[in-house]
């Protein structure tokens, strides 16, 4: 298994959570962003930057994803992607999106989508914290720990 993050928009308090696990497991991982993302330093990392554009990282990471690796994001639409190619996919707030519960949340997502673009206020998510970061790394080791025990 291997380990791709979706680096724009990733947390600064997941950092050093995703860090010590890549380190703990020495995961091969790949970063990739349109700009310069530093999770650490760690000879397992290996950063890429693509050119700016909307799906230009997302594009990246479902041409590089090989079934059982894992990707974590909070972009939707490539969690369904991920989905599809039999991968596994974890948001920054800990959800592990599955072929079970994807569908929803992208018809929720769509759904929101819809109505922004109606014009109609709706708030966007709360601010990222401690809670947030906790629950990540709590699913982030249960993953692990599930994945190792079947294989």
């Amino acid at each position: 298994m291997r380990l791709f993050i979706d680096g724009d928009a990733f947390p600064n308090l997941l950092k050093p959570i995703i860090l010590k696990a890549i380190e703990r497991l020495s995961l091969e991982t790949y970063v990739v962003a349109n700009k310069k993302i530093n999770i650490g330093k760690s000879k397992n990392i290996s950063y890429i930057i693509v050119s700016a554009g909307a799906d230009e990282a997302d594009n990246h990471i479902v041409d590089m994803l090989k079934e059982e690796d894992l990707v974590i994001t909070a972009d939707i639409p490539l969690a369904d992607r991920v989905i599809s190619k039999n991968a596994h996919a974890i948001d920054h707030r800990g959800e592990l999106y599955s072929v079970d519960n994807i569908k929803q949340y992208l018809a929720m997502r769509n759904l929101m989508q819809s109505i922004r673009d109606s014009g109609e206020m709706t708030r966007g998510p709360s601010a990222f914290g401690q809670k947030d970061a906790h629950l990540f790394a709590n699913q982030l080791n249960a993953f692990f720990i599930k994945y190792q025990n079947s294989h």
